[in-house]
């Protein structure tokens, strides 16, 4: 399997061959409401599909507890003639993370783990750890002074590290181990290595443990492999395995019945087809039909492992939007909800020049600080981004396929597109 690289750096990135047919417009009735109601993120999806950057997008925009708005247009992929909706699956990647961070705090509020907990009580071999002195050059390392706890592994404030950000010895010794992040095809595809994950997430953890760290717990945020660790703790702590424990306390309490590490075989049909982007050109990089989310993934990763509808995104953010409370389900109480969705940086904590840039940092997720306080979520690999405002009582889901993310503006830009149209609405007030 392949793994995730969210940056694809162009020194990686593949050749890239023509596309397939352009997806038929959108009908005129939706185009019309739209139109009228969201003319931005109308805009942008029809240029979009007219300028063949995406075979296919979904964008759910809820505001208080009303259904969501769903605008949609295009195909599974340019070669299918099945039109994408609320219900098609698309590969989430680090949408991921929230969940996982979600799902850890249940655990907290259960009093069976505490947020500055050292994790080594319940995963002894991270109990004497060492850290690189100079992580670009050399795997020289010193006994850590400070023990990761399960706040550091929810900020990315570990000092662990990750394939796709880290360069040198320290990323050759995460390939040698197995931790990478993820899978992206079964394909060979020229230009993009093929690095294999160990298999089973007790292994990933226990591969992860002997690795110096490229920085002191709690003073830096790096973007990492915290959350794939994270989803082993959940099992250790809760004694489930981690993907029955998702199912049992948050897929199925909140109706996410299109939420899978695997994609069923009865459900490849509703697959999108992802795409690699190179010069503007698309081409099909793990196809809906043979994806390598219908095989059995090495094991479920909690930082980038799941495929998901925009419909059961959307009620995951609902629930948090409403502080862990979906209707007559509640998944964590008020307070905690309010907790997991807060700066959890420890102090001193900059992410100026991170993906967090200008940012706090919660459960998994980025915080919003300042204006965007009460703003909440994260992006995917491919394209995706899902956030909510527990201020505004808004909640936006934005679904697309292709890497890398940073080739087009769709998940940088589709907040600010949102909150044009819901301001213009006067939902915003």
């Amino acid at each position: 399997m392949q793994n995730i690289d969210m940056q694809m750096d162009r020194r990686r990135l593949f050749q890239m061959a023509g596309l397939g047919a352009l997806a038929a417009s959108l009908p005129m009735p939706l185009m019309a409401f739209v139109g009228r109601q969201y003319p931005t993120l109308n805009a942008k999806l029809k240029s979009y599909l007219d300028g063949r950057k995406a075979a296919g997008i979904v964008m759910a925009v809820g505001h208080g507890d009303e259904k969501p708005d769903v605008i949609k247009g295009g195909k599974l992929s340019f070669a299918s003639q099945t039109p994408v909706d609320e219900n098609s699956l698309f590969r989430i990647y680090s949408m991921t993370k929230p969940i996982t961070g979600i799902a850890a705090m249940v655990l907290v509020e259960e009093g069976k783990i505490k947020l500055d907990q050292p994790i080594a009580d319940f995963l002894p071999k991270f109990a004497n750890m060492q850290v690189l002195t100079d992580p670009a050059k050399s795997m020289d390392a010193k006994p850590a002074k400070t023990q990761i706890t399960l706040r550091h592994l929810l900020t990315h404030t570990a000092g662990l590290g990750y394939t796709i950000i880290n360069k040198g010895p320290i990323r050759d010794a995460y390939v040698k181990a197995g931790v990478v992040p993820g899978q992206v095809s079964l394909m060979t595809i020229p230009g993009l290595s093929r690095e294999e994950s160990v298999r089973g997430l007790a292994n990933f953890a226990d591969n992860l443990a002997p690795l110096p760290l490229i920085a002191e717990p709690g003073t830096k945020w790096s973007y990492s492999v915290s959350l794939d660790l994270t989803a082993h703790l959940i099992a250790v702590v809760s004694g489930m395995d981690y993907d029955a424990f998702l199912q049992s306390r948050i897929f199925d309490p909140l109706g996410m019945d299109s939420t899978f590490f695997r994609v069923p075989k009865s459900d490849t049909h509703r697959l999108t087809t992802n795409y690699g982007v190179d010069k503007g050109k698309l081409q099909a990089i793990d196809p809906g039909k043979a994806s390598v989310y219908s095989a059995e993934p090495a094991f479920a990763f909690g930082g980038a492992g799941l495929v998901c509808s925009a419909h059961d995104y959307d009620r995951f953010l609902h629930c948090l939007m409403n502080h862990g409370k979906l209707g007559d389900v509640r998944i964590m109480s008020d307070a905690i909800a309010k907790l997991a969705m807060s700066n959890l940086l420890p102090a001193g904590i900059n992410t100026d020049g991170t993906f967090a840039h200008g940012a706090g940092f919660g459960a998994g997720g980025r915080v919003g600080l300042g204006a965007q306080a009460g703003s909440f979520g994260w992006g995917g690999a491919a394209g995706t981004n899902g956030f909510v405002s527990t201020k505004w009582r808004v909640r936006a889901t934005g679904m697309v396929q292709y890497m890398p993310s940073a080739a087009q503006d769709f998940q940088n830009k589709f907040p600010s597109w949102v909150i044009a149209d819901l301001a213009a609405q006067g939902k915003l007030g």
